[in-house]
């Protein structure tokens, strides 16, 4: 059975935000898009995984993005960027974002560390409101998605924006080729 989103705008649901997702979007800076346009839907939290909540509210994998930490490391530093890419793709970990973070090993970032250094949910994060000192890196297919889904902070919503606002967050860089097809084999 599918089930249909209903949405608000984001922050007149503040109850459905992360914290630093709250803060971000109170002080949106974004000219040109208003932040009325930052839409908030309840979810099953159950069904917060990206295959489960496409199937259960008729959401599309092309028009739902997913935010990953990724963590690079270089002797004892370890650096942290955040990768969106829709669902339809798998970041470029070992390659570009592993080169941008200027690190000899990169891989997703342990569950307990992104946690903590987000502030968010697994399963929930999402590149509104992340350290402002983490690069954001966003692959050009989410900008020309149209409005596409990405969480909220919380496993419980989802968050709905034109994709083009993600290039516009601080510290995005849209990156080409971050998104690699998934395999299908």
């Amino acid at each position: 059975m599918t089930t249909t989103l209903q949405t608000s705008p984001a922050l007149e649901r503040p109850d459905l935000l992360a914290a630093p997702v709250l803060a971000a979007l109170r002080s949106w800076s974004v000219p040109s898009v208003p932040v009325t346009e930052v839409l908030v839907a309840e979810i099953d939290p159950e069904l917060a995984d990206t295959a489960e909540f496409c199937a259960a509210y008729g959401t599309t994998l092309d028009t739902s993005a997913n935010c990953v930490v990724v963590a690079g490391r270089r002797g004892d530093e370890t650096r942290y960027a955040a990768c969106v890419v829709l669902a339809t793709t798998r970041a470029d970990v070992n390659g570009l974002v592993r080169r941008r973070l200027s690190a000899r090993k990169a891989s997703f970032a342990p569950m307990d560390a992104a946690v903590e250094s987000t502030g968010m949910e697994y399963g929930g994060i999402t590149p509104v409101g992340l350290p402002a000192d983490w690069p954001v890196l966003v692959d050009p297919a989410v900008l020309a998605a149209g409005r596409v889904v990405i969480g909220s902070g919380l496993r419980r919503s989802k968050l709905l924006v034109p994709g083009e606002v993600l290039a516009m967050l601080p510290n995005a860089e849209v990156s080409e080729g971050l998104g690699r097809p998934v395999s299908t084999d």
